[in-house]
């Protein structure tokens, strides 16, 4: 899962990333509000880790900015202000749930997995494609009933070709699904994965489109 961290504190933003990244997200990291407004605005992040203090445009602007555009993606909020208003605010601005500086490390991941879970009952519960079927809740992916083993950056690439049926979806944009933004990225390793999940589930649902990408379609 692809995840934003809105924090301009260096040593907080990078521990919250270190943390997220051994949990297994891909973190991009904006230290400032236009940054975290442009890059939450564009692209189709999990969940957002989001501080209130951030320079240039503070955090609840970025948030009712995002909300007034659609934009649904769970957010937690992080504020060093602890008090109710402050947190009402917060709520009322769209924020998903609410977390005071300090805190600990366990109980960040806690809620961001809570958040991650009741967003995900808002979606179908189980997407199919053919014999092929993902259930984004538990990660489980099964072919005619029977479970695949998938690592986690071949399960990030047909999840994303799953909720985009019957649409061309280009190297670029799963790279970009795919991939924290500081990570040495390389368009080479997205034909590396597709090659591994054809031969993992066995059947013929992901088509290249030569020149322009791949389209999942029932084999």
């Amino acid at each position: 899962m692809r995840l934003l961290l809105a924090e301009d504190e260096p040593s907080l933003g990078a521990q919250i990333q270190a943390a997220l990244g051994g949990a297994g997200y891909a973190v991009d990291w904006a230290r400032d509000g236009e940054e975290a407004w442009f890059q939450g605005d564009g692209e189709p992040y999990d969940a957002v880790v989001l501080d209130l203090g951030l320079p240039g445009l503070d955090g609840l602007q970025v948030l009712k900015r995002w909300r007034a555009a659609g934009r649904a993606m769970p957010v937690l909020v992080l504020t060093a202000r602890g008090t109710w208003a402050d947190k009402v605010e917060g709520l009322d601005a769209g924020a998903d749930d609410y977390l005071a500086k300090p805190f600990r490390m366990e109980e960040l991941l806690a809620r961001l997995r809570s958040l991650i879970r009741r967003a995900a009952r808002t979606v179908e519960p189980v997407l199919r494609c053919g014999p092929v079927e993902l259930d984004p809740r538990s990660g489980r992916v099964a072919v005619g009933g029977a479970p695949v083993t998938l690592t986690s950056h071949e399960y990030r690439v047909l999840a994303y070709l799953m909720h985009h049926p019957g649409r061309v979806v280009s190297r670029g944009e799963l790279i970009e699904h795919i991939y924290a933004q500081d990570h040495d990225r390389d368009s080479n390793t997205i034909e590396v994965f597709v090659a591994r999940l054809r031969r993992k589930l066995g059947v013929a649902v992901i088509r290249t489109i030569r020149g322009l990408g791949y389209r999942l379609e029932e084999g």
